[in-house]
C-alpha cells in the first residue's frame, strides 16, 4: 500500500508535492520502492515460485506429511490481518512497509514508523494454540518444541535500527514486537521487558496511541530511507 492512498489518484498530487523537498523519495525507482508491498508479499511469491498440484497436497496430507506450502499459507493469513490492522494506523500519522527482505534470506514482516517511533513488527499465526511467551522462545502447545520467535524479533530490531541509523544519519532506535494472530491465549513471563507483546490482532491499535519519539520531519525521513530496497542490501 504506497503511502497509504485510499484509491489510484485520491490527493496524490498533494502527497508527491509533500514529498518534493526529499529528492530520495521524490526520484525513486519503481523497482526499488518497497512501499507498495502488500502483507506477506515474500511469502505470496515463495507460494507462486514453488507451486504443488491440489493432488499432490491432498496426497501429502493423507499421508500425515506436512508440505510447506501450508504453513506458508498459515503464515500469511497471520500477515494480513495484522497488516491490514497496521494500515488503519495511518490516519495518525503512521506509516507501514510490509516484507521487508534481508540478506540473506530473512524478512521483516512489517515496519512500523510514526509519532510513537520505529517498530519492528514480527507476526506468527497461532489459530486455536495457548501461547507461552518466555525471554527468549514462544511455546504454542504441548508436544511443540519452543520456538526462538522472541530473539529473532530483536535480531531484527537491531538490524533495522542500525540500518536505519546508517541511512538517515540521525540514531534511529527500533523496537521489537511480537504480533499473534489467531492465539486461544497468551501468557507473558514476567521478566520479558524489552518486546512488546501484541495478543491479538485486534490490539493493534494500542500501538497507535504511542508518541512522543519522533517529530514529524524525522518520521518522513525515516520512511523515505526505510521504503528504499537498498538501504537493506548491507543489513
Amino acid at each position: 500500500m504506497s503511502d497509504f492512498r485510499p484509491g489510484p489518484g485520491a490527493h496524490e498530487g498533494k502527497q508527491e508535492t509533500r514529498y518534493a523537498s526529499d529528492p530520495d523519495r521524490l526520484f525513486l525507482p519503481p523497482d526499488d520502492d518497497l512501499a507498495p508491498n502488500r502483507p506477506g508479499e515474500a511469502l505470496r511469491v515463495r507460494l507462486a515460485e514453488q507451486p504443488r498440484a491440489r493432488a499432490a497436497l491432498w496426497c501429502a496430507r493423507l499421508l500425515g506429511r506436512r508440505p510447506p506450502q501450508d504453513a506458508w499459507h498459515r503464515q500469511l493469513l497471520g500477515e494480513q490481518a495484522v497488516g491490514t490492522a497496521l494500515d488503519q494506523l495511518a490516519a495518525g500519522g503512521w506509516y507501514v512497509i510490509h516484507s521487508i527482505p534481508l540478506p540473506p534470506a530473512a524478512v521483516i514482516g512489517h515496519l512500523l514508523i510514526g509519532p510513537g517511533g520505529v517498530l519492528c513488527v514480527g507476526t506468527h499465526y497461532v489459530r486455536g494454540a495457548r501461547v507461552r511467551v518466555g525471554e527468549d522462545t514462544v511455546g504454542t502447545g504441548r508436544g511443540r518444541e519452543p520456538q526462538p520467535y522472541v530473539r529473532e524479533c530483536r535480531q531484527q530490531a537491531r538490524r533495522a535500527a542500525y540500518v536505519l541509523t546508517r541511512g538517515c544519519r540521525f540514531r534511529v532506535e527500533a523496537r521489537p514486537v511480537l504480533a499473534f494472530a489467531g492465539a486461544a491465549d497468551v501468557e507473558l513471563d514476567p521478566a520479558l521487558r524489552d518486546v512488546r507483546v501484541i495478543r491479538d490482532e485486534r490490539d493493534i491499535p494500542l500501538l497507535g496511541r504511542l508518541g512522543g519519539v519522533l517529530a514529524p520531519d524525522r518520521v518522513e525521513r525515516v520512511y523515505t530511507v526505510a521504503r528504499n530496497r537498498r538501504t537493506w542490501l548491507r543489513a
